[in-house]
């Protein structure tokens, strides 16, 4: 493994830093939302299907009392 001083460390870290495709403010509104919109899309299926199976159990031990 080589060894890398911290001088050219920071330099390729630059230069690394450089190439990265910074998203402008519009698009990381927009990805936020997106982010919040499905969250909330999972949520409220998540809930269904637990409120769905939570009445089937009641129901099954209704069945057995």
């Amino acid at each position: 493994m080589a060894r890398t001083s911290p001088g050219e460390f920071i330099r390729q870290v630059r230069a690394e830093t450089a190439k990265v495709h910074w998203p402008t403010r519009k698009e990381t509104v927009a990805t936020g939302i997106m982010v919040i919109i499905m969250t909330l899309v999972l949520a409220f299926f998540f809930f269904g299907v637990d409120a769905f199976f939570a009445t089937l159990v009641k129901y099954l031990l209704s069945l057995l009392g």
